[in-house]
This record gives C-alpha cells, structure tokens and sequence, in this order.
C-alpha cells in the first residue's frame, strides 16, 4: 500500500511530520506539500511532490490542485490519503474518494473549538474520516483519537536560568501571506539591548528596522538556535510551537490577531491559550510584553514523552 500524506505547509506540516510515527504504518509514504525552507529541510530524504502554493480560500488556485492529485492518482498507486489540511486537504480528498480511497483529515490542533472552513468542507465530502485534537468538540463523525500535544509535559524547572536573555530566537514562521510586524517592533523595545537575537520573520515586512532579519532559517539551524537559546518567542503557530518544545523550550507565543490583519482569524488565541493550559507554553499578547514573562519562560521547560499513545486511524474503507 502507498499512503500519500497531504498537506499545507508550516504548522499543518509539522503536525502531519510528529503524527507520523503513531499511525502504526509500516511502509514509506508520499508527501505532498507546498515547496518552502521547512518542507524542503524537513522532507530531505522522503518522496515528496512539491504543489503550488494556494492561500486560504483560493477556490481557482485550489481547482488547480486538484489537477495535479487526480496526475498523481493516475501515475501512483495510492490506498490511503492522510492530512492535517488545510487547504490542499480539500483539493486532494475530492478526487481521492470518487476513486474508492480511503482519507483520514485531522483537524489542526488550532481549532480547540470547532473545524475549520477546511474541515468544514472536508466533512461534505462522503466517506471521510473525521478526527479532532480535542474531546470537547468530538461528536458525530468527528472522532477523538488523541492530539499533537500528547507527545509533550511540562519539564522540571530550569536551574541556574539567567536574569535576563542573552541568547534569544524570534520566529514568526513562513507564512507567505500575512506579516506580523507589530510584534517585531514590539520585541525590539522589549528585549535586552545587548541579547543576541535570530530574527526569522517570514513574510514580515522589517524595512526600517534595526534587526538583522532572515525571511526563513533552514530547519536544522532554527532547530540547534532553539536549542541554544536563552528564551525563544515565537508567533502563536502550531510548527512554531513544535520546534520550542522539541527542542525542551517554554516559548513566549504571540497570537496574530485577524483585526489587525495579521491572519484569517483569532484560531492562534485557542493554540496559545492550551498551550498555557498544558504549561507547555506562555500565552502573551503583543502588548503585555514585558521581562516578568521572558523570566518565567526561561525558568520553566518542556519534555518529550517517551512512548507517546498511538493515534489510531479508524478502519481502512470505513464508508
């Protein structure tokens, strides 16, 4: 059996990437994905299919998708098509099903309320498998079979933590169209003089600043710079958020709020706001940045669980 493993770049990838392991799957899969500094570091030695990038909500850009997953099922045998969204869920699910394939769509770990418009249109689509991260909003065809987050815990408390961050990283991920330049300005003013700061801001608009910002870091490098870090602040996205605690790290994250334009909506509140929950991360708005916050993160750690449970995919050709 080929199953082929779909989905949007960033955090939808991340997630996808750390789910891997606990499907229980034996064979190498085909990813599909769109072509960024991450997926071309994090899928160095997978089989993988680069697909145009198509922004929330592009309904040409998504019928254009769709063309290459019908190539794709025409030139590969493919028996299961698994994906975390977001968009190219929906362009590769269609065709998928009116072809007999079994397809499992895991809501991002985003939506602590509800599905996505994603999701939502996913659901439309016959024959689909339903997950979401959170038992308070499973029900009906949407199954519980666990979350992103249960393969961290809360960390014993950092000995010996500095008073202030000398070393510090910023990431605000690659997202390609939204910039979140009010907390670049934010963090200039708030952080210590004299740190020394990685700046990867993305599509972040940074001219006139006094940074030296990289719009991506290469994933193995952001991973050591994480790991050497002081204090790690990060946009409240779920790859973000990954990369701090696999690398140990309690991350200061920021939501990007939708009224200032800085995404489609207010989904990263949920992220940071159970990420506190769990102690894994500390939920800071833009405005209450302040050194109490950059202590408390630098005090506090995060582990991987060793044996994280399985996340069981529901029976293959479920209809």
């Amino acid at each position: 059996m080929t199953t082929l493993l779909v989905c949007s770049g960033g955090g939808h990838l991340k997630q996808l990437w750390t789910l891997w392991p606990r499907f229980g799957i034996a064979e190498d899969p085909l990813w599909v994905t769109f072509d960024t500094g991450l997926s071309r570091s994090l899928l160095a030695d997978q089989d993988v299919v680069f697909s145009m990038y198509t922004p929330p909500r592009d309904l040409p850009g998504g019928l254009k998708v769709a063309r290459l997953a019908d190539q794709i099922m025409r030139d590969r045998r493919i028996d299961r098509v698994i994906s975390t969204g977001a968009s190219l869920a929906v362009s590769f699910m269609a065709p998928a099903r009116a072809r007999g394939i079994t397809c499992h769509y895991i809501e991002s770990a985003a939506r602590a309320a509800g599905p996505s418009l994603s999701g939502r249109l996913v659901s439309r689509i016959p024959g689909v498998n339903l997950y979401s991260q959170y038992p308070s909003w499973a029900g009906g065809r949407w199954h519980h079979a666990g979350a992103i987050y249960d393969g961290y815990r809360q960390g014993p408390p950092v000995t010996g933590a500095p008073d202030k961050p000398r070393r510090v990283v910023v990431t605000l991920g690659t997202t390609e169209s939204y910039g979140f330049r009010r907390a670049v300005e934010a963090l200039i003013v708030a952080l210590p003089g004299d740190a020394e700061v990685l700046w990867q801001t993305g599509a972040t608009d940074v001219s006139g600043l006094s940074i030296d910002a990289r719009e991506t870091v290469p994933s193995a490098e952001l991973a050591q710079a994480v790991a050497d870090a002081d204090l790690v602040v990060a946009h409240s996205g779920t790859g973000s958020a990954i990369t701090a605690m696999d690398a140990g790290r309690c991350a200061v994250l920021l939501p990007r709020l939708q009224k200032y334009g800085e995404h489609i909506d207010d989904h990263q509140l949920q992220i940071a706001g159970e990420l506190d929950r769990r102690s894994l991360a500390i939920r800071c708005l833009v405005d209450d940045l302040a050194p109490d916050v950059f202590v408390r993160a630098m005090s506090r750690s995060v582990e991987i669980v060793p044996d994280p449970p399985p996340f069981v995919l529901l029976r293959d050709g479920a209809r």
